[in-house]
């Protein structure tokens, strides 16, 4: 994190002050490959636990287990609608860093199956620590403007032009996605997946707050 401006607020101010020093481009670079990193991580152990998560990536992992279309691939399908949603009320910089950071995410995606061929695990340990990373992958993503699309651009749009906290407004909607698996996926890798959603989001609620954090 950079450091404090010298133009904040006085230290006997009452209002919490924020970083207001931008990221140099190289951290906004390494940044987004961290982030990407972390997150498409996250997205191989989910696919392979056979769950899903909130967001466009749950939404594609939900895809891939009904149609046979591999996860990278998916990934770039759903997010096209939401690419033009964000040119329009993000601006073509935000727009284009969000594009790179999905395209990252198919490849990294690729890479990590053939890296970690179906790693034998535990459905409650793949489906959390899924999520962790992808939670702390996206927070990442946030504060070096960019995201991974779909949900993500609908969530910040609502925190930054309502004032909504983006986080909750990501759980709302990925508890569309997650009831949506009730459809192609069991039961009970459900109900896992509903709690891992709520990790990922109660990451995003209790880490993205603009109002203390503006690099």
């Amino acid at each position: 994190m950079s450091e404090p401006s010298a133009d904040l607020e006085p230290a006997d101010s009452t209002e919490p002050t924020a970083v207001t020093l931008p990221h140099t481009p190289a951290e906004d670079v390494l940044g987004v490959l961290t982030g990407t990193w972390l997150a498409s991580l996250g997205l191989h152990l989910l696919h392979e636990a056979h769950a899903v998560t909130g967001g466009t990536a749950g939404l594609s992992l939900l895809l891939t287990y009904a149609l046979p279309v591999a996860l990278p691939l998916m990934l770039v399908l759903v997010n096209l609608p939401f690419f033009a949603l964000a040119a329009w009320k993000k601006g073509w910089r935000f727009t284009f860093r969000s594009i790179v950071a999905v395209a990252l995410l198919s490849a990294f995606t690729s890479l990590h199956a053939q890296m970690i061929p179906s790693p034998e695990l535990t459905p409650v340990y793949g489906v959390l620590t899924g999520n962790l990373l992808a939670g702390v992958g996206i927070l990442i993503l946030f504060r070096h403007g960019s995201s991974l699309g779909g949900f993500s651009v609908l969530a910040l749009i609502a925190q930054e032009q309502a004032g909504l906290r983006a986080g909750y407004v990501q759980m709302a909607l990925d508890v569309l996605v997650v009831v949506g698996a009730l459809l192609v996926v069991p039961w009970d890798n459900v109900l896992l997946s509903a709690l891992g959603a709520v990790v990922l989001n109660i990451v995003l609620a209790f880490n993205h707050r603009p109002e203390r954090y503006r690099a």
